[in-house]
């Protein structure tokens, strides 16, 4: 009997942390990019590696996530975009989606997939964004600096573009927020920035015809100040999570109509990191590049991930080279001029006729 009541407790426990911690939801994503159903955690490090599995990506380590099922091997998304909101633990959504937890919620950032891209697709023209609007973090390359050239990114552009006609400030109700507070500003410029990508996605489907998948992430930080001007009990933070929601589903609609149906859109929220983020902005002009960041000296690593292939590769090719060579030398040693060589044979007939 205790037994059993222990059970109970230790499943309630399980899905109250699915409910009430940190998540990672999927708003959109193809047929063939399976999302089971379940509880399963996933941890805030490994986000990146689900990505890279999801757009049909290898990884430097197997990722131990019952969450995605294998998918075909010949169909992958043409785009992903991965959201991280800041400031709560989840976001009303429909119940229809696919919600995990997210353990050990420390920072992080899709480098390691943009890398990849950047890597597989370097003869294309692939579109990766990577933007923090409060921190005015941007990495373009690609298609992106075409695209989203007009693009407003540093908080005076955004600024600016919520003074302009169609902005937020005239056609969603704002009720509680106010455009004279810093924090709602704030906020009401990231959900512009996610209004403006649609429309300049909207105006560039083309995108979608490109051999090379195309990688977005966004980091949104204005709720976060939200909570810590108003706290999660005022009309503001309600208010807030409403316009936030609606307008992250417009953005996974967007995309979706854009691709066809074939990105994978997720939407991570995070109350707050363990660890706090410190990354310097990179530049689209930047070149120099170290190989192994955890040395001083730009020593290359010791071993790469696809070492064990290209070492099969090499290893066998060398063995049935080397038999070939023995094979055709010995038939060559023991081969008889008079009988086994054409050139030979035609000149002993020659011969016998003269």
């Amino acid at each position: 009997m205790n037994r059993r009541i222990m059970n109970t407790v230790l499943a309630l426990l399980c899905v109250l942390s699915g409910v009430l911690g940190d998540s990672l939801t999927v708003l959109r994503s193809p047929q063939y990019v399976t999302f089971r159903d379940g509880q399963w955690a996933i941890s805030g490090e490994k986000i990146p590696d689900l990505v890279a599995l999801t757009m049909g990506f290898s990884i430097r380590e197997d990722l131990d996530w019952p969450g995605l099922a294998a998918g075909p091997l010949f169909q992958r998304p043409r785009a992903n975009a991965l959201i991280v909101v800041r400031g709560l633990d989840s976001l009303d959504f429909p119940k229809n989606i696919s919600s995990y937890p997210v353990e050990n919620p420390v920072p992080f950032t899709l480098d390691s997939v943009a890398n990849t891209v950047h890597t597989l697709f370097a003869e294309s023209t692939p579109v990766v964004l990577q933007l923090a609007p409060s921190e005015e973090r941007l990495y373009m390359m690609g298609m992106a600096n075409t695209v989203f050239e007009d693009l407003p990114v540093t908080l005076q552009q955004i600024r600016g573009r919520l003074s302009q006609d169609g902005s937020v400030l005239t056609s969603l109700p704002l009720i509680s927020l106010s455009r004279n507070n810093e924090a709602d500003l704030l906020f009401l410029s990231e959900v512009q920035v996610l209004y403006d990508i649609s429309t300049l996605l909207q105006k560039h489907k083309h995108l979608a015809k490109d051999p090379a998948p195309d990688l977005y992430s966004l980091e949104l930080a204005g709720l976060e100040e939200i909570v810590r001007r108003y706290g999660t009990d005022s009309p503001q933070y309600t208010d807030a999570t409403r316009i936030l929601t609606s307008a992250l589903q417009k953005f996974a609609d967007d995309v979706a109509n854009v691709y066809s149906n074939n990105a994978v859109v997720e939407v991570v929220t995070v109350k707050t990191f363990e660890t706090p983020l410190t990354r310097k902005s990179r530049s689209i002009l930047q070149t120099n590049q170290i190989s192994n960041p955890g040395s001083p000296y730009n020593l290359a690593y010791k071993y790469d991930y696809d070492y064990a292939v290209i070492f099969n590769i090499v290893l066998w090719l060398m063995i049935v080279l080397a038999l070939a060579v023995i094979v055709i030398s010995y038939n060559l040693w023991n081969m008889d001029p008079g009988y086994d060589s054409i050139i030979y044979r035609m000149t002993n007939q020659k011969i016998r006729m003269d």
